[in-house]
């Protein structure tokens, strides 16, 4: 049911869970050189040779401990590591700043409650604490340094790809206009939600062509598409060219674990099925039971509301995919250093309480539910004042510039505006598409 709070969210854990996520917390912020009052050595850098040794198990909540059990469930081996995530995290722990590591996640918090990020990780790895804290810090280190996807990708958006457009270095010009020829055919866009409330992302496989875009601008393309949708996400509510489906699937399973809620493959070509038995190879059997095959309307309507479904699909929904170019003025906010640098050290402060409190409920038992009460409060501020900087720090998109994306976080789908705190009033909204209608009694779970 729409609105209903899954299992292993936050507020629905369980008291193992509950557990493992303070366990994720405590190693995290060691990582990060957060030192526990009572812990003097966190603030020490650690060691890319460190080990579960027989010392570390002594310890309530060292980084490295296993649980006896946890050994036979959720423990990688070198064979189910494909990505190579263990070895990446012992490289970033052995040169990476912990400060920059501790940027960097609280970067990719934006607007997400902090727990709901940790929890994504700890689900992905079946609640193994290590894995799950490997995983966590191989895609800091992914987003920071390999895709930069904080400090260019968002930052930069469609106006840098606009502005590369009319470079005379050959290489930006055609990585601008790869980027914005994906952009203009709508290879694949943002509309709309399904039956559980979560947002729809639709690929128009037939538009892709081999060699036509460079593999650099697919990715950054594949990147920025998964981050806008995810600024799109409410609280608690999950999301024969193989280079771009290999890289997506990667994505997904190292460094979006837990964000894919189903993908929809509406009629695929008969050659189809022998493609999807070698992707299929590739994909974790819980990603890969995600994944299901509709054949028609009355298929795509156990999942989508037929209100909601585009005409293109033979649904009731008259939205056309239409691409508007940056305007001129439209980044104007991340020209102002002064609000700039106000908001960063507000945002600073909370994040700072936040792993403060953070702290103080993993040791006191006693205060634990009114402690998670004032980190709930936190989480709360950080993604109220998240959307203040919003538009300081990145570059507005497509979906802000056609209302999808409203100020101060409000997202507005089929006319009716989503707000931090709950829905508005329907209103019209030509862009957006039809006012849905409302649910039925068979709807209600």
């Amino acid at each position: 049911m729409v609105g209903a709070v899954l299992p292993g969210r936050p507020g629905n854990l369980t008291t193992e869970q509950e557990a493992k996520l303070q366990e994720l917390w405590t190693a995290t912020l060691k990582v990060f050189g957060v030192a526990a009052p009572e812990d003097p050595d966190a603030k020490q850098p650690l060691s890319s040779s460190a080990t579960p040794d027989k010392t570390a198990k002594k310890k309530k909540h060292s980084m490295f401990r296993r649980h006896k059990d946890d050994d036979d469930e959720g423990a990688s081996t070198d064979q189910e590591d494909k990505y190579g995530l263990s070895k990446a995290f012992q490289q970033v722990i052995a040169t990476q700043n912990p400060e920059d590591l501790r940027k960097a996640f609280w970067s990719m918090v934006k607007h997400d409650h902090p727990d709901g990020l940790l929890l994504r990780f700890l689900r992905a790895r079946k609640w193994d604490v290590h894995n799950a804290l490997v995983m966590l810090i191989a895609t800091m280190n992914w987003r920071m340094k390999e895709m930069h996807v904080d400090d260019d990708i968002m930052k930069n958006g469609e106006a840098k790809a606009a502005a590369d457009c009319t470079s005379s270095n050959s290489a930006a010009k055609k990585e601008g206009e790869d980027f914005l020829t994906q952009m203009r055919l709508g290879k694949s866009f943002l509309h709309g939600t399904d039956k559980e409330g979560r947002p729809m992302c639709f690929v128009r496989v037939r538009l892709h062509r081999q060699g036509e875009q460079s593999e650099t601008s697919l990715e950054r393309y594949t990147v920025y598409t998964i981050e806008t949708a995810r600024l799109l996400l409410a609280r608690h509510v999950d999301t024969a060219d193989y280079a771009p489906v290999k890289f997506m699937i990667k994505c997904f399973e190292a460094n979006y674990p837990e964000s894919l809620g189903v993908v929809l493959v509406h009629k695929s070509p008969w050659i189809f099925q022998s493609i999807w038995n070698i992707i299929k190879g590739w994909l974790d059997p819980v990603v890969a039971s995600k994944i299901h095959f509709t054949k028609n309307l009355e298929e795509l309507e156990h999942f989508i509301e037929k209100s909601h479904i585009i005409k293109e699909l033979g649904g009731d929904d008259p939205f056309e995919y239409h691409y508007e170019e940056p305007r001129t003025g439209e980044n104007d906010k991340m020209s102002d250093q002064s609000t700039i640098q106000r908001l960063l050290t507000e945002r600073a402060d909370v994040v700072k309480e936040y792993e403060k409190t953070t702290q103080e409920w993993i040791a006191d038992s006693v205060k634990r539910t009114e402690l998670q009460k004032q980190r709930n409060d936190l989480a709360d501020r950080l993604r109220s004042g998240y959307w203040q900087l919003d538009p300081c720090i990145r570059a507005r998109s497509l979906y802000d510039r056609t209302g999808l994306i409203k100020e101060g976080g409000v997202i507005q789908y089929y006319g009716r505006s989503e707000t931090p705190n709950g829905p508005r009033p329907l209103i019209a909204s030509p862009q957006n598409g039809p006012v849905p209608s409302e649910p039925r009694a068979d709807d209600v779970d």
